[in-house]
């Protein structure tokens, strides 16, 4: 049996009663509105505006509910998307849902002001209820997700945590400075295709990079590439620019730009093109041109833009 969720309309003048407080107009379900609540720009009561807010949690999925709501005859409430999942039936009484919308709880909702979801992050805005959902997807507070690739690792937290979590439990390598020389050896390089080799963090101005190098198919051809995520927002990276350089046996490649975030997946990056890329025939040209073994140097630095 789920939860129940529901909301029903009275007539005010339908009872007489001593213990209803004055101006009563509406109960959902436990919870009496009074005509101030629904006012539109009046600041309403925490407990009230929190009651309702536990009113708009969808009794299947636990999610905030958004417009269309829908309820059975029998007052249940359930979001859109479970309705679709239930085949109509009411998992509450089991009766025939059909298509009645809960106008009453849909204009409420538009009247309540919340926190943000992250308000323990930091966020102190406070949001119209049809707002809040929009500004969560792109609140600067939001966890990020771990930057680990090879692997779908669904670990979130703000950068420290992320940090510890690389350290800890991904084994990344940790270096402190704003320059890099690093080496990449691979003995048979006909098989890294489609491989994640290495992700390097390092602490430089007070901040995180990610220094990535991948291989991968592109465009039906084996290439190698490297390139530099940010430790925070996207509006932080354009205060920052870092350049790689890769070669060898006489030859040279060169690539400056500004790090992305990592709000932009590695894969993202990688399929921007939005890095140093280097083609497989030209990295056995920098190894020594025997194609037995892949040696790869990669320098760079990075530098904060004045």
């Amino acid at each position: 049996m789920f939860p129940v969720s529901r909301i029903c309309m009275e007539d005010p003048k339908a009872e007489d009663s001593d213990e209803e407080e004055p101006g009563t107009l509406n109960e959902f379900g436990n919870v009496h509105l009074d005509k101030s609540f629904s006012a539109p720009g009046v600041k309403r009561g925490l407990s009230s505006t929190s009651s309702v807010h536990e009113l708009l949690e969808c009794p299947i999925c636990t999610n905030s509910m958004y417009p269309p709501i829908y309820q059975c005859p029998n007052g249940h409430t359930l979001c859109s998307n479970c309705k679709l999942r239930v085949h109509n039936q009411c998992p509450t009484c089991r009766h025939e849902l059909g298509n009645i919308r809960c106008l009453a709880l849909e204009k409420v909702a538009g009247s309540l002001e919340l926190p943000c979801k992250h308000q323990a992050m930091g966020c102190l805005g406070i949001f119209l209820y049809y707002e809040k959902l929009k500004h969560e997807q792109s609140c600067k507070f939001r966890p990020y997700n771990c930057p680990y690739a090879g692997s779908e690792c669904p670990i979130t937290g703000d950068t420290q945590m992320i940090i510890t979590h690389l350290r800890n439990d991904h084994k990344v390598d940790m270096h402190d400075g704003c320059t890099f020389n690093h080496r990449y050896v691979k003995a048979n390089p006909h098989e890294v295709e489609n491989a994640t080799w290495m992700l390097t963090v390092f602490n430089c101005f007070g901040q995180h990079f990610c220094l990535h190098f991948e291989a991968f198919v592109l465009e039906m051809a084996p290439v190698y590439m490297a390139f530099l995520r940010f430790m925070g927002e996207d509006d932080e990276t354009k205060k920052f620019c870092y350049s790689l350089e890769v070669g060898g046996n006489g030859r040279k490649l060169l690539w400056q730009g500004v790090p992305r975030s990592i709000r932009d997946g590695h894969k993202k990056v990688r399929n921007n093109h939005d890095g140093l890329i280097i083609h497989r025939s030209m990295a056995l040209s920098f190894s020594g041109g025997n194609h037995q073994e892949l040696k790869l140097r990669i320098t760079g630095r990075i530098w904060k833009e004045e």
